[in-house]
């Protein structure tokens, strides 16, 4: 792997390890901590989302524009703006005004970490996407275990460490990345072009798979949302909530080897098959959880759930570089990020409402069908492409 991808993989696992101190527990402090209500929880978490969904769009758009080294900086900048605000100030009302800040500004830099991946080293293909979503994951596990740790003895220490973690990564990009930004300066007049999307059907491709991803994500958060706050009810510890974080990183980023022989054997090139394979993972994961009533049942949905998502998550971002014109990687991986985001958006509200209406049970059978619904899609997405290919031939 080259150096400039180990560098974005460090910035990624730094910001990641970071934000893990927090982000687990958003639900269960707005609920237990803040004493507001599972439906007020979803609202804020739904506010971080959107300020998030426009972060990407213009972390993605800012990329093609004046590339990855600067697009990075702000939203490192405005994230240590928020983490500041939040460290003295994270009662209510504030928590919510520095939540949505944070999520503008983590919404900026990740289009531009995937981006920068892609062009830095475009013959990896779905290795470089991978070794960005691998850091993700180790950050996922660092910070989680350390959070629940770090919020029993009390939740101010937990804001100081997102806020010492970014200015980490701050320095990381201030002496790493602009000399990365330097060697693509042969792309980024290409990239500050103003282009038309010839080819539609690879746009309506794009649509397609993004849709699947936006309702994986939907059932996905709901592991941070509703699912977080029924383990509390099952008297669950914030310790062993931590855990079943800890769990899906370590699976994730120690299961790799494993998962490179068995994509190796069964073709690593085949996109649509892995995110079938994954999608289905999913299903049987939330069947699981659906029966789980305890620390047991719910581990073992967890690890269903982490091998399912090796699958499915770096994938969507390879499929978008795949499909994106020359000057286009930036935008096209703001829309993948911001499906994300729409979907950690729309998870909360959506999951509080389905469990205030009708109980957790209605939630799981619901998030199945969904999840049925982006395997019928992610099997379908090509299928504009191949359409217009037939029509030039």
């Amino acid at each position: 792997m080259p150096r400039a991808v180990w560098l974005l993989v460090i910035g990624m696992l730094v910001s990641v390890t970071g934000n893990s101190f927090l982000w687990p527990l958003n639900a269960i402090y707005i609920h237990d901590y803040l004493g507001k209500s599972l439906f007020i929880a979803g609202l804020v978490l739904m506010l971080n989302s959107a300020a998030s969904v426009i972060g990407n769009l213009v972390g993605g758009i800012f990329f093609d524009k004046i590339g990855g080294y600067k697009s990075i900086l702000l939203g490192i900048l405005i994230s240590i703006l928020s983490l500041v605000g939040m460290t003295f100030w994270h009662g209510w009302p504030h928590y919510v005004i520095f939540l949505t800040i944070l999520g503008l500004g983590g919404g900026i830099i990740f289009p531009s970490m995937f981006a920068m991946a892609g062009s830095v080293w475009k013959e990896g293909g779905r290795r470089a996407f991978n070794a960005v979503y691998v850091a993700q994951n180790a950050g996922v596990a660092i910070g989680s275990a350390l959070g629940g740790v770090v919020a029993n003895f009390s939740f101010d220490y937990i804001f100081l460490a997102n806020l010492s973690m970014y200015v980490v990564f701050l320095l990381i990009a201030l002496f790493s990345y602009k000399n990365m930004a330097e060697g693509q300066l042969g792309q980024s007049n290409v990239l500050q072009e103003r282009r038309t999307i010839r080819d539609k059907s690879k746009f309506y491709a794009l649509a397609i798979i993004c849709v699947a991803y936006f309702l994986g994500w939907i059932c996905y958060v709901q592991w941070q949302a509703t699912i977080s706050s029924y383990t509390q009810e099952l008297n669950m510890s914030l310790n062993q909530y931590s855990l079943l974080w800890t769990v899906n990183g370590a699976i994730i980023v120690l299961g790799q080897p494993v998962l490179q022989k068995v994509l190796r054997k069964f073709g690593s090139q085949n996109l649509k098959g892995q995110m079938l394979v994954g999608f289905s993972i999913f299903m049987v994961s939330y069947g699981v959880a659906g029966f789980a009533d305890g620390f047991r049942g719910f581990l073992a949905a967890m690890t269903i759930l982490s091998v399912g998502e090796m699958l499915v998550w770096p994938v969507v971002p390879t499929v978008a570089n795949q499909l994106a014109p020359k000057g286009r990687e930036g935008f096209y991986q703001g829309i993948v990020n911001s499906t994300a985001t729409a979907g950690r958006m729309v998870g909360p509200v959506l999951g509080g409402m389905l469990v205030d209406l009708w109980g957790m049970s209605v939630l799981f059978i619901i998030l199945i069908f969904l999840l049925l619904v982006s395997f019928v899609l992610s099997y379908f997405y090509d299928r504009p492409i191949k359409k217009n290919s037939s029509m030039a031939a």
